[in-house]
């Protein structure tokens, strides 16, 4: 029972860990666009999932959990627009190093990953009643 246990529990964070995987570049999708409040303001930054190991004692397995959002480094697109209202001394927009097209391909590599943790739940669980229907009889 103990490897039903562990394939469920590292299933299962993997299924947390790429739904906070979608959730993040899901924001940062929403905000692709968005500029600084003020001149010269800084825009949205894009954040990127980290993830780490995780043993779990109980189940005794191994399973993978996001630790935080960290800030992409790259810099960000610069645009002139000297009438915007966020633009610098020189005319100058900053908006977001969000590339949508990269955040949507790491939505769909979350949901296959996702897709793929859910395929080990369900076979866990058809593999554990056939072993009970096995014991039974």
């Amino acid at each position: 029972m103990n490897e039903f246990r562990g394939a469920l529990s590292a299933a299962t964070s993997g299924l947390r860990a790429q739904s906070q995987r979608l959730r993040i570049a899901a924001e940062n999708v929403a905000n692709a666009n968005s500029t600084g409040d003020s001149p010269g303001a800084e825009p949205f930054r894009r954040r990127i999932p980290v993830f780490e190991s995780r043993l779990d004692r109980v189940a005794q397995s191994t399973g993978v959990r996001v630790v935080r959002a960290a800030f992409d480094p790259s810099e960000f697109r610069l645009r002139f627009e000297p009438g915007h209202p966020a633009a610098d001394e020189r005319g100058f927009v900053a908006y977001p190093n969000v590339d949508p097209l990269i955040e949507l391909a790491d939505m769909r590599e979350a949901q296959r990953a996702y897709e793929a943790n859910l395929n080990v739940i369900e076979t866990t669980r058809i593999i554990g009643g056939r072993t009970l229907d096995i014991i039974r009889s």
